[in-house]
């Protein structure tokens, strides 16, 4: 028969046998082969970097999408799940440097480019074993044997290729822009890599004088959140339709925006002395308040007019850097205006820059201000709190500088990635037109190169004679360039950037090409995984073709600006079509009080402190249904908990009393009786078990992972506390008739089918249980629930009509035990009668249909059906004083004594149909709304009453003496069901009982003497003198009597 089934939840013991039965027989392997030709379900994995051990977000995210492609599988699609590592870039160099205390480029190339390189390869798998050992412990299947790997030849190669279509497409360019760049990391990013890192900071606020060059007294008042700047302006920026206010302050004449000047002067009100358009200042030159940058060979220091400024803040004017600002650097194209540029690639001020010097920038910005105050011309200082880029590896704040770069032009397909996004299914749908369609309506072309050293080498070579370029598409095209380099180069820095060749403009340039020493960005590598994990196209074309776009595709909620956004755009680039159809966003994980987790906060938690403590299918159900993936969650501990013993160990009770009942009876589970000849709780729990199915089935194939496994629980929960408590008895019978194998089966069907529908979610527990019950059995079966098919729905047997009515008559009997619970009299206590109101027709007939359960669960002996609750209640009508008082004065006294005297029901009545009453009183009408008048409700004695909106029960709680028997003979049985327990007899043992007590519970023994002793498995009642030293007594206090029960064992079941 069945293994027995253990009780003690020791759910880490079962899923490492799972893991081991999982890779002895190949069970992953076998999932994916047998679907061969059926339906192929296309999953991309997000590359992750294994330079850092996993955390329990990394979990939450492989679990998810485990649960969609396990359902997929189960579903009939073959499902290839192709692993990735993502290798190159910023978060490996930037450990690395940790490591070798390595603080800026310079101190980089003296260490050496091709022992840097060779130090990266180590520690981009430096955590990989943790990586594979937390995803096989999870129970995530992917297959990390064969991964896509980021460094690899053929994968660059790829890369490389997708680059030549976008210099082919006029989608590869070289440009000078003002660009967000980390000092600290020496390098450009890209605008998706600056929205990840945006952080709330103070910066000073100061209000600077430029005094006019032919008028000193005069100052244009120039407002900065950026003082490091302002050695290195070279012009003003005003609004040519604006109005400019000319004002004495203090004995100075201060130029500023008209509509500005209240707020930068607050209650101090200046004298306008003119007003001017903006224009009308144009060509206005000024006094530079530094000379850092020497003599200038293009005219700075004037008013220009640009339509970026706004009267929103500052003071309408502004201080214009070209170096550092791209409005800035745009109006000295526009203008001819000089370029000064004071600070070097470490964001420190050169050499020029005497007073700061080797200072970094944002440091200097309390020197700076200190200067400008001694020298009289600040104006104002304040703090200006802002959200304010940061580098999303180093935590430096960026700086914007104007950089030579290669960019993706973006910009050109923008209008073609908007219409693909329209294509894609969104989890949560708001992400489509919200967060990431506004960041697609917000494009900006893509800052592709980087400067550094770890990372896909830009495939541009140019040329040193005539600046001609020229994009290698691959391996063989560069050996065709270059024919001497070697069969097996390296396409990783320094390597590749030895190789150089014949330059290959058509001007017969003698020229010599050579790289353009850039890397590219790590976020592109990964955004053509879709085509370069295939080595395509110089391979696999059948496998792109098979695909692309993607099916599935989940990451962490940033990745709308990140993989997400890096996908679309290489699939529009290369194929006008989406990389992917439907996408499941994760939301963050954050600590237990909230805040964001973070190994400087001591607050990350270690999965394997989970993982070794309460398990891997504990921790998904967790994850599953504690919220919705897209709704940020604080992770607790104690809620995985709560998982494990409210749902898993629900199961694993009812699973675990299946099996000890099954294999005491040896049932055969193979004779199924026709549905037609089961109970009718068999027929709705096969019922609820269909419409279980239909649920977990639709909310799949609509990505909602919670929901899905929230209905299971649902079922599972009914199945415990509903199905398996009210069917006991069919498995204590004695005797295996129809009714006790429909008992079984109808369990045991469910059992299987539970056990598959949580295949995807828990894939551990599901196995187990499914290998037991099933595999123990059927040789033939499938070895594994995951080789399986997911269940289906049985139209024959769904029953909604009767599911209905067991909602009706569910709902009446939490009412009922929530009156008895109010009553004080527990349920082993008959009670004569139910009153039940508030009932439609349909639900009447609902609860005639199925009475004899409200009599069994509620422990009464009729059911009757009343229209209106006032024949229970008595009710007291008072004045409310508060409202009375104020409208009626004096008279409020007469009228609450009128109303305490009248019929408090009839008032009720009247309320109830017109909302208002007139009272007469002493010839004087008086009209009183329903919120003037109190009414207090007072239950008839000898009822309890539970509502529910407009349903109510009333429970008869008065006790005559055939009840109070009943009551006593049926705690007589609770006692001595206790004592067998704690005596360890078997369910199926026979005992033989003694009963000493007073005479009421004697009384009632012997008037159900063949109840108590047919629930207890009672052979024989005998006197104390005629059993061995053996038995087992124990003293009771029975509703009040004292009374012993003695038993002992006489047969072995």
């Amino acid at each position: 028969m069945f293994k027995e089934v253990s009780t003690n939840l020791d759910f880490i013991r079962q899923e490492e046998d799972i893991l081991a039965f999982w890779k002895d027989h190949s069970i992953f392997d076998k999932s994916i082969e047998q679907k061969e030709g059926q339906t192929p379900f296309v999953f991309l994995e997000g590359p992750p970097f294994a330079n850092a051990p996993p955390g329990v977000h990394h979990v939450l995210a492989r679990i998810m999408k485990d649960s969609v492609c396990r359902y997929k599988t189960m579903t009939g699609h073959q499902v290839h799940r192709k692993a990735g590592w993502d290798t190159h870039g910023l978060p490996v160099e930037y450990q690395v440097e940790k490591q070798l205390n390595i603080e800026n480029k310079q101190d980089l190339e003296a260490y050496g480019i091709k022992q840097f390189i060779e130090k990266c390869k180590e520690n981009v798998f430096q955590f990989e074993q943790d990586w594979r050992r937390m995803t096989e412990r999870i129970g995530f299947w992917v297959d990390l044997d064969d991964p896509y790997i980021t460094l690899s030849n053929d994968y660059i190669e790829s890369v490389w290729w997708v680059l030549k279509q976008a210099w082919q497409k006029d989608l590869l360019q070289k440009g000078h822009k003002v660009q967000p760049y980390c000092a600290r990391c020496g390098t450009t990013l890209a605008s998706h890599e600056v929205a990840q890192g945006y952080q709330t900071v103070t910066d000073p606020s100061i209000y600077v004088k430029f005094p006019l060059q032919d008028d000193p007294s005069t100052s244009f008042l120039v407002w900065t959140t950026t003082p490091w700047t302002l050695p290195s302006n070279v012009a003003i920026v005003v609004g040519a339709d604006y109005d400019y206010a000319t004002v004495e302050y203090k004995g100075q004449n201060l130029i500023l925006a008209k509509d500005l000047v209240d707020r930068v002067f607050g209650e101090q009100k200046p004298k306008i002395q003119s007003i001017c358009k903006g224009r009308d200042l144009v060509g206005l030159r000024y006094q530079p308040i530094f000379d850092f940058a020497g003599d200038l060979e293009q005219k700075g220091f004037y008013v220009i007019d640009g339509d970026f400024v706004n009267l929103t803040d500052g003071t309408g004017l502004v201080h214009t850097a070209p170096a550092f600002g791209q409005d800035d650097y745009d109006m000295l194209v526009k203008h001819n205006l000089p370029f000064v540029q004071l600070v070097d690639t470490a964001g420190k001020f050169v050499e020029s820059v005497s007073p700061w010097q080797g200072m970094f920038v944002k440091d200097a910005d309390d020197d700076i201000i200190r200067n400008l105050a001694d020298r009289g011309l600040m104006f104002k200082l304040d703090e200006y709190e802002h959200e304010y880029p940061f580098c999303w590896r180093c935590d430096r704040p960026l700086l914007y500088y104007a950089r030579e770069s290669w960019f993706i032009r973006t910009t050109a397909i923008r209008d073609r990635m908007l219409a693909h996004n329209q294509q894609i299914n969104w989890y949560p749908n708001h992400i489509k037109d919200g967060r990431f369609g506004r960041w697609l309506e917000n494009n900006v072309d893509w800052c592709l190169t980087r400067e550094r050293y770890w990372g896909t080498p830009l495939p541009v070579w140019n040329c040193d004679s005539c600046d001609h370029s020229h994009v290698v598409g691959s391996i063989k095209e560069l050996k065709d360039l270059a024919p001497s380099i070697s069969s097996d180069l390296e396409l990783h820095r320094p390597y590749i950037d030895e190789v150089s060749f014949s330059c290959t403009s058509e001007k017969d340039c003698p020229g010599t090409m050579y790289r353009v020493e850039d890397v590219i960005d790590c976020w592109f590598d990964s955004g053509v995984a879709h085509t370069a994990q295939w080595h395509y196209p110089f391979e696999n074309k059948d496998k792109l073709a098979a695909t692309y776009p993607a099916d599935f595709i989940s990451e962490a909620i940033d990745q709308t600006r990140g993989w997400f956004y890096s996908l679309l755009a290489t699939g529009t680039l290369l194929y006008d079509q989406p990389a992917y159809k439907n996408v499941l966003c994760l939301e963050l994980i954050n600590a237990p009080d909230g805040a964001k987790m973070s190994k400087s906060r001591g607050n990350t938690v270690d999965p394997w402190s989970i993982l070794n403590k309460q398990g891997a299918d504990a921790m998904r159900w967790y994850f599953y249904t504690s919220c919705t993936p897209w709704t940020p969650r604080a992770f607790q501990e104690e809620l995985i908990d709560e998982a494990l013993r409210k749902f898993m160990g629900t199961l694993q009770n009812v699973y675990g009393f299946f099996v000890m009942y099954a294999n005491l009876d040896q049932i055969d589970v193979s004779q199924h009786p026709p549905i037609t000849e089961r109970t009718v709780m068999d027929q709705w729990l096969l019922s609820k078990l269909n419409s279980t199915i239909h649920k977990v089935r639709s909310e799949m194939e609509n990505y909602h992972l919670t929901n899905a496994p929230r209905a299971i629980a649902d079922f599972v929960d009914e199945l415990s506390n509903w199905y398996v408590r009210r069917s006991r008895d069919r498995f204590w019978g004695a005797e295996v008739g129809v009714d006790k194998q429909s008992a079984y089966v109808t369990l045991y069907e469910a059992l299987v089918t539970v056990s598959k529908l949580l295949a995807p979610f828990t894939p551990f527990m599901a196995d187990s249980i499914y290998r037991n019950l099933v595999g123990s059995l059927d040789k033939n079966a499938p070895e594994s629930v995951h080789l399986t098919e997911f269940p289906t729905v049985d139209n024959t047997i769904l029953d909604v009509d009767l599911e209905e009515k067991m909602d009706v008559v569910r709902r009446v009997i939490v009412m009922g035990r929530a009156a008895r619970n109010q009553s004080g009299i527990k349920t082993r206590q008959p009670l004569s009668s139910i009153q039940i109101g508030g009932l439609d027709e349909q639900q009447k007939s609902a609860v005639g249909h199925l009475e004899e359960l409200i009599f069994d669960e509620l422990n009464i002996k009729s059911v009757n059906f009343v229209e209106s609750l006032d024949q229970f209640s008595g009710y007291t009508a008072k004045a409310n004083f508060k409202k009375l008082g104020p409208k009626y004065g004096k008279d409020v006294q007469q009228i609450s004594q009128f109303l305490e005297n009248e019929n408090g029901l009839q008032i009720k009545n009247q309320l109830d149909q017109t909302g208002e009453v007139e009272l007469v009183i002493n010839s004087s009408s008086y009209l009183l709304k329903a919120d003037e008048i109190e009414l207090h409700s007072d239950i008839v004695t000898g009822y309890a009453i539970e509502t529910e909106g407009a349903q109510f029960v009333a429970l008869n709680v008065e006790l005559d003496d055939e009840l109070i028997a009943e009551g006593l003979a049926r705690e007589l049985v609770n006692k001595i069901q206790q004592q067998r327990k704690l005596a360890n007899f078997n369910v199926s043992d026979r005992i033989r009982l003694s009963i000493q007590s007073t005479q009421i519970v004697q009384d009632a023994f012997d008037q159900y003497r063949s109840y108590v002793t047919s629930e207890t498995l009672t052979a024989e009642v005998a006197s104390g003198d005629t059993f061995s030293d053996k038995s087992f007594a124990k003293q009771y206090s029975i509703n009040g009597e004292s009374t012993e029960i003695r038993i002992e064992q006489i047969t072995t079941g």
